[in-house]
């Protein structure tokens, strides 16, 4: 019976993102083969509804430091002493699943596997301070050293990889993310309209989800909004940054106060709704390394707007509309070819549902199997 160590720090901490990706691959892997065992490896328990989302199966435990109270501590053992903890339970593949792995597995007899979601710190460092870029950077090239495959999740995070490690494609395999199957059942009208109350939100918007800074560029759809109808309103869901106080600048000045809606603290299970109520999705990152709420909102049956430039294209497949991350103008037009009413809209949903197909849990949760299964 293989038995496989997952690095579950950002699933029992993070909401979105590498969270989601770590509680989505994990339920899919323990779904698929529950005879492997599976033992996630947290510095503490974090959240309890975050937690709570990984499925309870026999096969899968939590695994804590023991004597380790204090933030130093834990970190400590994330980075280097968790590969004591890995040989003592017998770990046969431990798997980094937000870009990292703990110094000295290498040298444990550990075989290793990190996704690496993408290195927009190395090819857009100007989106970071510049100690966060050389600490990430320090820690990408010495995860490279200690792992014995990387699974990037997309083409574009593969090329970087590439180029920035200066390493050889065999050691790389793309594995693209999944996503959770919620968003694929629509949620109840009466859910919905509590849930529009609840936020005081518009009949008719268009929505963006994701952190609310420089580099996913919603400022861009803001300066679009006041040439779109204006009973059309934009709905931005995500964690503040400075950079918000930028997007509140230009809609007062721009008297949009009324059409741009900011949501913060949005709890997880109230995203189905919100998708589903929304007219479009756009998602005007300057650079990503895959999109995953580009998948949630077609799978909710959303057409998408996004920009150019990155991975983008790769999780939104050809229907939908691409644009320029400066281009006002364009933007303008791509989402008005989105709208309830414009020629091909619903062709062009039903065809990109078709497309996110090869995105679904079981065909990824195989193809990560069958690289820890090459390792051993």
């Amino acid at each position: 019976m293989l038995t496989i160590g997952f690095d579950a720090k950002r699933i029992v901490r993070n909401g979105t993102g590498l969270g989601s990706y770590g509680r989505t691959l994990v339920n899919d892997i323990a779904r698929l083969s529950p005879s492997l065992r599976l033992r996630l490896y947290a510095p503490d328990q974090g959240r309890d509804d975050l937690r709570s989302q990984i499925t309870a199966t026999p096969n899968l435990k939590f695994c804590y430091p023991k004597n380790c109270s204090m933030p130093f501590d834990k970190a400590i053992w994330r980075s280097s002493g968790i590969v004591k903890d890995l040989k003592k339970d017998g770990i046969q593949v431990y798997h980094g699943l937000s870009g990292e792995l703990p110094m000295g597995i290498r040298k444990s007899g550990v075989r290793s596997v990190v996704t690496i979601h993408d290195l927009i710190f190395l090819r857009h460092p100007e989106f970071y301070h510049w100690l966060d870029t050389k600490i990430y950077a320090w820690k990408f090239r010495r995860t490279l050293k200690e792992a014995d495959h990387i699974i990037a999740i997309s083409e574009c995070t593969k090329r970087d990889i590439m180029e920035y490690g200066h390493i050889n494609d065999d050691r790389i395999s793309v594995i693209y993310q999944s996503f959770s199957p919620r968003f694929t059942i629509a949620p109840d009208t009466k859910q919905q309209e509590q849930i529009r109350m609840n936020y005081g939100l518009p009949r008719r918007f268009i929505l963006n989800v994701g952190t609310i800074e420089r580099r996913k560029n919603i400022l861009l759809v803001a300066k679009a909004l006041k040439d779109l109808p204006d009973d059309l309103s934009l709905v931005i869901i995500g964690r503040q940054t400075s950079y918000t106080n930028e997007v509140h600048d230009y809609v007062n000045t721009h008297g949009l106060n009324q059409r741009v809606y900011f949501l913060h603290g949005v709890p997880d299970d109230h995203l189905p709704s919100l998708y589903a109520q929304a007219e479009a999705f756009v998602y005007p990152s300057v650079y990503e390394g895959f999109g995953i709420p580009i998948i949630e909102a077609i799978s909710s049956g959303l057409p998408v707007v996004a920009c150019s430039g990155s991975c983008l294209e790769e999780a939104g497949g050809p229907d939908s509309i691409y644009v320029a991350p400066d281009d006002v103008v364009g933007m303008v037009s791509a989402i008005s070819q989105v709208l309830k009413g414009a020629s091909g809209r619903e062709e062009r949903i039903e065809r990109s549902r078709e497309y996110i197909r090869r995105f679904e849990g079981n065909d990824v949760a195989s193809q990560v199997l069958e690289v820890y299964r090459k390792l051993v």
